[in-house]
């Protein structure tokens, strides 16, 4: 930051120097050429011919230094086959006439002709009256004190310039090291919450990072919410791999006869537990990802394709919005829908209708059938993982809790209703919305 702000601060005082500085040098030239005008108007209005035919001037012009020699100020009046009338400053030296042009009107131009005085020369042409000659008339003046005034304009330019610019980068590295200085403190939060003396960034800070501190904060807040996730998930899965294997344990060592049996039935208690946990973890790694999008129409499309191959006798309606999108991982999605559609197949009488409702946040689908329902007494109880009202088929007794716990991470909901058109059960999903 303060090497940028440097190199422009230089960028501006250069180009804003360079620009001043021609602004100026043609001011003080402008006024340099002015006197030389004004002395030449002069020289012109007072000449006069001689009887002789010679240029005369009828008054004195009244700057003294026209009267002494190498003064650094001289005139002169010049003319085809005549004499030049010239200044008693100009001495035993004479102002070169150019005759391959013609100034109607004032000429100005830079000379070296003498070479141990540089001079700023004007001159023009004019015609007396009683004369048919035309007469340049030419003034000189040293430009030595023009080069002097332009020099010394330049040093202080310069000089201003350099200890402005100093200034602007001292003003911009404080600038920078205070409005920076904060996120040394942060810097130091951050360090102190790693090492563990403390939880939070302390947001006793400036209102300019304040949000930063408390996006910081948040993400704290998340990473500890996730990591008890993490260990409550773990601890979950411990505990429900512990009854079964300590059920097959005391069978091997009392040398059961069934032990086969109680090998394969607590070894599929696990699996269920493990497919559980592994839906639910894989859904929380996702949610992490808020770019997560997925189309609900697509989805029910493929769901439903699959469910009538498993229940061909099963009829499956779906209707309501096709442009619903939700924030999900359609991995996710489809095992949300897959789970809904494929229990009120399994438990309904024969028809499934599902409907897609989008609202300004939230998409609703709602998921009904046939089937004998669920008394209100019980639709609590049957989110409990492995708990199922209908033993006589086949299952796991997971399918609403891993829709209710996917949901969750997701930040929707799961309710049980009884629908009115077909009198079974009704599930109504509600997923957040994505634009």
């Amino acid at each position: 930051m303060i090497g940028i702000a440097a190199l422009w601060i230089a960028l501006l005082l250069v180009g804003g120097g360079f620009a001043l500085d021609r602004v100026l040098k043609v001011a003080i030239t402008r006024n340099f050429d002015a006197q030389l005008e004004y002395v030449l108007n002069a020289m012109i209005s007072s000449a006069e011919i001689d009887p002789v035919g010679e240029v005369r001037s009828i008054r004195p012009l009244g700057d003294q230094r026209f009267l002494e020699p190498g003064s650094g100020l001289y005139y002169q009046v010049s003319g085809p086959g005549h004499l030049a009338y010239r200044s008693r400053s100009l001495w035993d030296r004479a102002l070169e006439v150019q005759d391959n042009h013609r100034d109607t009107s004032f000429h100005i131009y830079d000379s070296d002709e003498f070479h141990d005085e540089p001079l700023r020369v004007m001159e023009r042409d004019a015609r007396l009256p009683g004369s048919p000659v035309v007469w340049r008339f030419q003034v000189a003046q040293d430009r030595g004190g023009l080069n002097e005034q332009i020099a010394i304009l330049r040093r202080t330019l310069v000089r201003s310039f350099a200890i402005l610019g100093l200034g602007l980068i001292v003003m911009s590295t404080l600038q920078a090291a205070f409005g920076l200085w904060p996120l040394r403190k942060v810097r130091r939060e951050i360090a102190a919450v790693r090492a563990g003396r403390a939880a939070r960034v302390d947001e006793r800070l400036p209102i300019e990072i304040a949000p930063m501190v408390e996006e910081l904060n948040e993400l704290l807040a998340h990473n500890e919410r996730q990591a008890e996730e993490a260990r409550t998930h773990a601890g979950n899965l411990a505990h429900a791999l512990k009854t079964p294997l300590t059920v097959i344990m005391n069978e091997a060592t009392a040398n059961s006869p069934d032990l086969g049996k109680t090998v394969i039935r607590e070894a599929t208690t696990m699996r269920r537990q493990v497919d559980h946990h592994l839906a639910r973890a894989r859904a929380v790694g996702r949610r992490s990802s808020a770019q997560s999008v997925a189309a609900v129409w697509p989805s029910l499309n493929s769901v439903e394709r699959a469910v009538a191959r498993l229940y061909p006798d099963v009829t499956i309606d779906v209707a309501g919005s096709r442009a619903a999108r939700v924030h999900v991982e359609r991995q996710d999605l489809d095992e949300l829908l897959g789970n809904l559609i494929e229990n009120a197949a399994k438990y309904g009488g024969g028809r499934v209708f599902v409907t897609v409702e989008a609202e300004a946040n939230w998409v609703e689908v709602l998921v009904e059938d046939d089937g004998a329902g669920i008394p209100v007494t019980q639709r609590q109880a049957i989110f409990e993982r492995g708990v199922r009202l209908d033993t006589g088929k086949p299952g796991t007794g997971l399918g609403l809790a891993i829709v209710r716990d996917v949901a969750e991470i997701y930040g929707g909901t799961v309710e049980l209703e009884e629908s009115e058109d077909l009198g079974g059960l009704l599930v109504r999903l509600r997923l957040p919305a994505a634009k």
